[in-house]
């Protein structure tokens, strides 16, 4: 593998450097994803009996402690307790698109790297197949010895650069698709508070 990857040239350092990052954002957001989850139940346990109970102080401190998404939008809510419905998810529907745009971040990255990587993996096929033409202008003519070096460059980086977009793009779309299911849960859990707190 190694030898493919020095063959294809100085190309294939910025396509191996799009996979890395990719990696490390698709599995950060993994974790990331799966700790606010399991942690946004527990908190939505805990606040709604205490808001139900009309102890907004003690649901406030407990919200404080966390940084979850969800705390921020039960913040917003508990800081409007008793006033009408309408207002209460109005300041809550507020509070939940900023705290999605957070889930939401590095989403974008990795569908960079998904448009970057088969980019630069052209960009190593036409560089490889100057070079052909170079070899065959200086020479008059080429061979499948001379030629084999640029026609292989050409050919690993298009390949490599698909071997890391692929992938990417199915991270990118899992990710996208649980933090949709995220959102639609911390919504289903504001607007059980909502009904709580409203006047």
């Amino acid at each position: 593998m190694w030898e493919l990857f020095v063959k294809g040239g100085v190309v294939m350092y910025p396509i191996a450097l799009c996979s890395i990052v990719a990696l490390a954002v698709f599995l950060e957001r993994c974790w990331t994803y799966y700790r606010v989850a399991r942690q946004s139940g527990w908190l939505a346990r805990q606040v709604e009996p205490l808001a139900e109970t009309s102890r907004f102080e003690e649901a406030e401190t407990l919200c404080r402690q966390s940084d979850l998404p969800l705390a921020g939008i039960f913040m917003a809510a508990l800081r409007n307790a008793g006033r009408p419905r309408a207002e209460i998810k109005a300041v809550v529907d507020e509070a939940g698109q900023r705290e999605a745009v957070q889930l939401m971040r590095f989403l974008g990255l990795l569908s960079t790297i998904a448009t970057l990587a088969p980019l630069l993996g052209l960009l190593g096929t036409v560089t490889g197949m100057i070079e052909c033409f170079s070899v065959i202008a200086a020479q008059g003519r080429g061979t499948p010895e001379t030629l084999g070096g640029g026609i292989s460059e050409a050919l690993l980086t298009t390949a490599f650069g698909l071997i890391v977009a692929i992938p990417v793009i199915l991270g990118h779309r899992f990710l996208s698709n649980r933090v949709e299911l995220l959102i639609l849960r911390m919504e289903d859990y504001s607007m059980r508070l909502v009904d709580v707190l409203r006047e």
